[in-house]
């Protein structure tokens, strides 16, 4: 287990997708929008995600200099993922954005967890 990255551009591609997602949060597409009321999400609620996502990206980038930190950002990632998930099933809102959009992003979350910060 290291508490630096390595190797650290797959922590950085995370940075920039989080990123762009926490800015369509702001103003989402018709199909981000309809998974968030698919799974009752309240609109007053929706700023909430964006503030986490912009919080994980400082992390995962501060994680490069600071060690523990970026461990600690994708560990919030995954578990927030994994909160999205059970928001999915819990919902019964498990057609092709729970598993392309939720589960994909679990995927890749959980895979730049294990390749660079476990083995």
């Amino acid at each position: 287990m290291t508490l630096i990255p390595d190797p650290w551009w797959p922590v950085a591609v995370l940075a920039v997708v989080v990123l762009g997602d926490g800015v369509m949060t702001f103003r989402p597409p018709r199909a981000i929008a309809a998974c968030l009321d698919g799974v009752g999400l309240p609109r007053d609620w929706w700023w909430v995600l964006a503030v986490v996502k912009f919080l994980a990206v400082a992390g995962l980038l501060a994680g490069f200099w600071i060690p523990g930190v970026g461990l600690a950002a994708v560990t919030g990632l995954v578990v927030y993922f994994l909160a999205a998930a059970w928001a999915h099933i819990r919902a019964r809102y498990v057609g092709r954005d729970f598993w392309l959009n939720c589960l994909g992003m679990l995927t890749g979350v959980v895979l730049v967890l294990v390749f660079c910060f476990l083995v």
